[in-house]
C-alpha cells in the first residue's frame, strides 16, 4: 500500500497547527515554506482536512487554518481517510469465479480467505492509526526534536500566525 504524499503533508501540518495558540491561524503558503512544499498542492490536502472537519480556516490578510477540534480529539486514521478516503485499502475482485476447473454451479458464498485476511490486516492497520491522536505525536516530538529546534520552528511559525 502506497499513500498519497498529502497523507505525509496533511500530518506535517497538523502537527504545526497543533502547536498553534488558540484563535491563532497559520496560512498555506506558510505551511508550504516550512515544509517546503508547492503551495498548490498543499493547498488539495488541506482543503480535504477542513472539508473533513479536522481544520478551519479563514479568509483575508492574517487567515489561513487552524485545528477545529483539541490534538487529543485527532487520530492520525482521521487525517489520512480525510486526505485518502475511508475505503478499505484491499479490493476483492472474485477472481476465484474465473477458476477453469470450478464444477458447474457451484457456488462461493462470502469472502475467500484472501479477501479476509486482508481485510483483518486493514482493520489492525486502522486500529493503530485510530489509536495514536496529534497530542501523542506532539509529546513524541517533544522528545525526539532538540528543544532549540523546537523553539526556533515555533519562533518562526509564530512570526507568520495570523
Amino acid at each position: 500500500m502506497i499513500l498519497k504524499s498529502q497523507v505525509e503533508w496533511a500530518l506535517h501540518c497538523c502537527a504545526i497547527l497543533a502547536g498553534l495558540p488558540s484563535g491563532r491561524y497559520l496560512s498555506t503558503k506558510a505551511l508550504a515554506e516550512l515544509h517546503g512544499l508547492p503551495k498548490e498542492y498543499l493547498s488539495k490536502a488541506l482543503q480535504g482536512l477542513s472539508q473533513a472537519k479536522l481544520v478551519e480556516s479563514t479568509l483575508g490578510p492574517s487567515g489561513g487554518y487552524r485545528l477545529a477540534l483539541r490534538p487529543a480529539d485527532i487520530s492520525f486514521l482521521d487525517v489520512v481517510e480525510a486526505v485518502e478516503g475511508k475505503e478499505r485499502t484491499f479490493a476483492c475482485n472474485n477472481i476465484r469465479a474465473n477458476n477453469p476447473c470450478r464444477p458447474e454451479g457451484f457456488c462461493d458464498t462470502g469472502p475467500c480467505a484472501i479477501a479476509r485476511i486482508m481485510w483483518d490486516a486493514d482493520e489492525a492497520w486502522r486500529a493503530r492509526l485510530r489509536a495514536v491522536s496529534l497530542a501523542d505525536l506532539l509529546g513524541t516530538l517533544e522528545k525526539d526534536i532538540p528543544p532549540a529546534l523546537l523553539r526556533s520552528t515555533s519562533e518562526w511559525v509564530l512570526k507568520r500566525a495570523g
